[in-house]
């Protein structure tokens, strides 16, 4: 079996809930990092709503008017991590609205180059986790893998885990320290999901990354069109 050991992964829990408190997220979470900490693969968590992130798509926010900017240092550990899993609760129906500045944060380093020539998140594997007690787990695994999948992430097969309970107010994932933590599907896909980043992170450490041809936006710019149909562009 392939060995994960030289593997990093990155987990964002954008739970509205500081650090002090209980997050189910982070219950669920717990599932996905156990196998990749087993496995060897070194592992950070970040509880998102604990850090100083300020609106913005560009990549240091106090050169555009804020006083202080908390991103840079996580954006250091995003570029440094083979495999990065962002993880929200649902409200109304929707990511959290932190998941949704987390994603703008990382928009606004997406327009940086590799050394390939090619952009940067290229070559790094994305997964999403999703919990909470009303609709919307498929709504929202499908914002944000989209979100990653256009910045440059490769997305596997089975890239996304989540609990609901039912609709309306009720208990969430982990009170009592047993809801939902026998329910089959969440927990197949959680396993499915952590191995599948694992999986395409290795091949793609071992590859050197995607092939560096049709894609890089340095020889776009000096003209190249990669066999594109259209004379013009030619």
């Amino acid at each position: 079996m392939a060995q994960y050991d030289d593997l990093k992964a990155l987990f964002l829990n954008c739970s509205l809930k500081r650090g002090g408190e209980t997050s189910h997220t982070q219950t669920l979470m717990d599932v996905a990092i156990g196998i990749m900490k087993a496995n060897g693969v070194s592992t950070t968590t970040l509880r998102c709503a604990d850090l100083d992130i300020p609106p913005g798509v560009q990549p240091d926010m106090t050169e555009h008017g804020f006083d202080t900017d908390g991103w840079p240092k996580v954006q250091k550990q995003v570029m440094e991590a083979d495999i990065l899993v962002i993880a929200t609760p649902i409200w109304l129906g929707d990511k959290s609205s932190i998941c949704t500045r987390v994603i703008e944060r990382l928009y606004g380093y997406s327009g940086k180059l590799n050394d390939k020539g090619q952009y940067a998140y290229y070559g790094r594997v994305g997964g999403c986790i999703v919990t909470g007690n009303e609709d919307g787990i498929k709504h929202v695994g499908m914002n944000v893998l989209y979100s990653l999948q256009h910045l440059g992430y490769v997305i596997p097969p089975q890239a996304d885990a989540g609990w609901i309970g039912e609709a309306g107010p009720g208990p969430s994932y982990g009170d009592d320290g047993k809801v939902g933590l026998d329910n089959e599907f969440t927990q197949r896909n959680a396993t499915f999901m952590a191995w599948n980043l694992m999986h395409l992170a290795r091949m793609l450490k071992d590859a050197g990354g995607i092939p560096a041809h049709g894609n890089q936006k340095t020889a776009w710019d000096k003209g190249e069109r990669f066999d594109h149909p259209n004379p013009e562009y030619r």
